[in-house]
């Protein structure tokens, strides 16, 4: 490396016998490097307002953020991401295309594309054995997980505390055909060791879930190292979750974990295909019924609801996948659509207070 590229703010690897593979690369990526090519690729290994960290064979580094100007906003560089950068200035000058992408809704009135994470083979989604165990939460994840093509697990912290850790087990399998579910202590390196198939060489697992589960504790026990935490308070069983920001982070098995922050309310955009996987049995369903646009109400001939009257289906499932149809549907619309939307209602709405008033005057 140039001294030139020191000055930029390399910094030796601890381990000088990593390779391309171990940060995951592997032949799609490789496919998209030109013969020749005089750039040479890093992962970004975190994500910082006003820079990179970024990591590659024989080097760590920082450097500016980037982005596609003519890309939109999920041409920026986000965590997990592979870059082409420049050997002496270290300044990225091509972003690669990813095999996966976790992207939400932001909060505000913009509702700018927020993007989570780049490039993930597994996502382990967690939950507790105890009240904060929630089955609407689970489903949003897992939509994103379908969404993006990556393999969802389920993984259930303070088994150890629960009077019948299975329950909870049963109730999460069911949510979706083969769901990968394991119960575990978040604490205890043996039990945690359940989730090493997914954490081998190369391979990329991000971690998702509410603050309170025991996120900050599973990390610590997957990575050995220490995030802060705070103690579960006794009123109500959480904890809190002090991640402020998202990092990969080394698996000792040579696989990489993205943490990220508790997400309470994850806003789900770009998601249809993720939220008929599933919900693929109400789906099927809603094909059967009589009318195409039957809204599974009080419509004649709704199969939906025949097999909610049967107790075949469970009339709070079907609520769900409304919520976040809409949800989707909602956060997919652009600014102008919405104004577009919002302001026909307006007229609407005063031309119906206009006829009632006109009726009083009648």
């Amino acid at each position: 490396m140039s001294a030139r590229a020191a000055e930029a703010g390399s910094r030796p690897m601890t381990d000088k016998d990593l390779t391309l593979a171990d940060f995951g690369w592997t032949s799609f990526f490789q496919s998209q490097i030109d013969p020749g090519e005089t750039l040479f690729p890093v992962r970004v290994m975190a994500v910082h307002r006003d820079r990179l960290e970024v990591a590659g064979p024989g080097v760590v580094a920082d450097t500016p953020p980037f982005a596609d100007s003519a890309g939109g906003d999920e041409s920026t560089a986000t965590i997990g991401d592979w870059l082409l950068i420049e050997p002496d200035t270290l300044r990225p000058r091509r972003l690669l295309d990813r095999r996966s992408l976790f992207k939400r809704r932001a909060a505000g009135t913009e509702r700018r594309l927020q993007l989570i994470a780049a490039n993930v083979d597994t996502l382990f989604i967690v939950s507790s054995c105890n009240r904060d165990f929630n089955i609407a939460r689970l489903e949003r994840y897992l939509a994103l997980a379908r969404e993006a093509e990556v393999t969802p697990v389920v993984v259930l912290t303070k088994a150890d505390l629960a009077e019948d850790a299975e329950a909870f087990a049963a109730q999460a399998r069911k949510l979706l055909p083969g769901l990968l579910v394991e119960t575990l202590d978040a604490r205890d390196p043996g039990s945690v060791a359940l989730l090493a198939p997914w954490c081998g060489r190369g391979q990329t697992v991000a971690l998702v879930g509410s603050s309170g589960v025991g996120k900050s504790t599973l990390v610590n026990t997957l990575t050995g190292e220490a995030i802060a935490t705070q103690g579960i308070r006794a009123h109500d069983e959480r904890g809190k979750h002090t991640t402020t920001g998202r990092a990969l982070h080394r698996l000792p098995g040579g696989g990489w974990l993205v943490d990220t922050p508790g997400m309470r309310e994850l806003q789900l955009t770009d998601a249809e295909a993720g939220i008929k996987d599933v919900f693929a049995d109400l789906v099927m369903l809603a094909r059967q019924c009589r009318f195409a646009d039957c809204r599974h109400q009080t419509e004649p001939g709704c199969a939906v609801q025949a097999a909610i009257a049967s107790g075949e289906v469970d009339s709070a499932r079907l609520h769900r996948w409304r919520k976040l149809v809409a949800e989707e549907a909602y956060n997919n619309e652009t600014l102008s659509e919405r104004r577009a939307r919002d302001r026909a209602f307006g007229k609407m709405a005063r031309r119906a207070m206009q006829d009632k008033r006109a009726r009083r005057g009648g």
